[in-house]
C-alpha cells in the first residue's frame, strides 16, 4: 500500500530549580517536552497532522501518570529528580491510526533533541493533504502534483458500496498467488492518473487504491471479498 513517512522531533528542555527534591544528591528540577513535524526544508512545524499526544510516565507520577494533551505543540511540564523512559503515543488525524515513540528522560544537557521518523500507510485524503503541508507524498514522487480537491473527487467517484479502507485491509490479507493476480490486473487496467510503486530491490508492489478505474476497484473488491470475506 502506499505509504508516507514524516520526521517527528522531540524537544526537552530542563533546568534544576530551587526546590527541594527530598533524595540527598539530586537536585529537583522542572523539565517539558514538545512535538514538532520537520518539514522538507528542515523547519520545525506544528504537528498538525495529529489530534492528540498521550505521555505515559514513570508510575511514581501516580494520578498524572497518564496525560493527554490535544493541542499543538502537545507540550507536557512537571517536576521531578530522576530520569527515565516514557512512551509518547501520538494518535493521526483522519483516524490514521497510533504511533507510539519511545523518549528517554535525561538531564545531561538542558536542552536537545530526538527525532523519529513515522510512517503514514494507505493516508486518507484528509490525513494526505494535510502531509503534503510537510512535504512530498507519493503523488509527488514522479514530479506530478495532484491538483487541490483532486483527492477528494477520486474519493466521491468511487462506488459508495465499496469500503476502500476494508479494500486495502482485505487486499493485505491476500496470499501470494492472489496478490500475483492483482497486481496483473492492476498493470493491466490502470490509466494515466493511476499511481503505483514497484520497488523490486525489497519486493514490494504499491497503488493508490483512489487512483484506479472504478471497474478495477469492483473487480478488486468482489475478489477480496471472495477470498478473505467480510
Amino acid at each position: 500500500m502506499p505509504e508516507v513517512k514524516r520526521t517527528i522531533k522531540i524537544v526537552t528542555e530542563q533546568k534544576i530549580i530551587d526546590k527541594p527534591s527530598g533524595v540527598e544528591g539530586f537536585p529537583l528540577r522542572r523539565w517539558n517536552i514538545q512535538i514538532f513535524v520537520v518539514n522538507e526544508r528542515n523547519e520545525d512545524v506544528p504537528a498538525t497532522i495529529f489530534e492528540k499526544a498521550v505521555y505515559k510516565l514513570h508510575p511514581s507520577f501516580e494520578a498524572r501518570q497518564v496525560q493527554t494533551f490535544k493541542r499543538q505543540p502537545f507540550r507536557i511540564e512537571e517536576e521531578g529528580w530522576g530520569e527515565f523512559d516514557m512512551e509518547i503515543v501520538l494518535s493521526t488525524m483522519d483516524k490514521g491510526g497510533d504511533h507510539a515513540l519511545q523518549h528517554d528522560l535525561n538531564f545531561q544537557n538542558n536542552r536537545y533533541e530526538a527525532k523519529h521518523t513515522v510512517t503514514f500507510k494507505n493516508p486518507k485524503p484528509g490525513l494526505l493533504a494535510a502531509l503534503k503541508e510537510t512535504g512530498p507524498t507519493y503523488g509527488d514522487e514522479n514530479g506530478v502534483k495532484p491538483k487541490r480537491g483532486d483527492d477528494g473527487a477520486k474519493k466521491k467517484k468511487k462506488d459508495k458500496s465499496i469500503d476502500m479502507e476494508k479494500l486495502a485491509e482485505n487486499l493485505q490479507k491476500l496470499g501470494e498467488d492472489d496478490l500475483l493476480q492483482v497486481v496483473q490486473w492492476v498493470h493491466d487496467h490502470k490509466t494515466p492518473d493511476t499511481y503505483t510503486k514497484n520497488d523490486v530491490e525489497q519486493g514490494e508492489f504499491s497503488v493508490d487504491l483512489y487512483t484506479l478505474p472504478d471497474h478495477l476497484v469492483r473487480m478488486l473488491w468482489d475478489f477480496s471479498q471472495e477470498k478473505v470475506g467480510s
